[in-house]
């Protein structure tokens, strides 16, 4: 049964739009993504145009195998599409050099993954200290940011514990307080309430709401959980590598 979404509708853009759009965070351009094995050609993404405006929580929704994930990647520069380009925070970063992009990226971008991918061995302090360090951030001032940080998602009697000894909930808040290390400016997340069960999923996404209204982050979300589409600015679909333009959430959609 369909369930009519209540968000607006996404900026898509358009070449044009690259030099004009001054409240982009992120602007995909007929980026299209395809693959060669043997003779055959297999194409993921068809010339996405998408806009995500500054500020925004934006949700990006699809059946498995739509290209969701594949998108997120290409936007975060982890992947080169074949064709197209992208531009982050007013830089085409399809343009960059790996090394440039991977600076551009440990200054800009915080990421959060669907496995949380913490370190073990590490205290959730211990976690977010090394991304701190990685960004140039060390030693009292990494471990006095750590403390802010998780006391900011609501872990402050949680700062010494390891992973094992944290709930999923728990365990994603310290993968946002990682994300948030460093003050990026655009946070990318993978499926970040899968894990989850409903209070956990909303209490993650309110809290990435709040940081992107009161922080100034932009927020773009992989999801399959239709649990946390009225969190969002807007809501993005794909189906067979392209965007759906006025799409009905349904239970076969997702």
């Amino acid at each position: 049964m369909a369930a009519a979404i209540q968000t607006k509708k996404p900026y898509l853009c358009t070449p044009k739009d690259v030099a004009s759009l001054k409240t982009a965070a992120i602007m995909a351009c007929e980026v299209t993504m395809a693959y060669q094995s043997g003779q055959q050609s297999y194409q993921i993404l068809k010339d996405i145009n998408l806009t995500v405006k500054k500020g925004d929580v934006q949700l990006l929704m699809g059946p498995s195998g739509s290209g969701k994930t594949t998108l997120l990647s290409i936007l975060a520069g982890l992947l080169t599409p074949t064709s197209g380009r992208v531009c982050l925070l007013g830089q085409e970063i399809t343009k960059m050099s790996r090394h440039q992009l991977a600076k551009f990226r440990l200054q800009n971008i915080g990421f959060i993954f669907q496995g949380f991918n913490l370190f073990p061995a590490l205290t959730a302090a211990e976690n977010i200290e090394l991304a701190l360090n990685m960004k140039g951030i060390k030693g009292k001032a990494a471990k006095h940011e750590a403390q802010v940080l998780l006391e900011q998602v609501g872990l402050a009697a949680q700062v010494k514990l390891h992973p094992r000894d944290l709930s999923g909930g728990q365990k994603q808040r310290v993968a946002i307080a990682r994300a948030l290390s460093g003050s990026p400016r655009v946070i990318m997340a993978d499926e970040p309430t899968a894990a989850l069960d409903s209070h956990s999923g909303h209490a993650v996404i309110e809290l990435l709401r709040r940081l992107a209204k009161e922080g100034g982050c932009t927020v773009l979300m992989v999801t399959h959980d239709p649990r946390i589409v009225s969190s969002a600015d807007r809501v993005v679909y794909l189906e067979d590598g392209a965007i759906q333009e006025n799409k009905q959430l349904s239970d076969n959609f997702l």
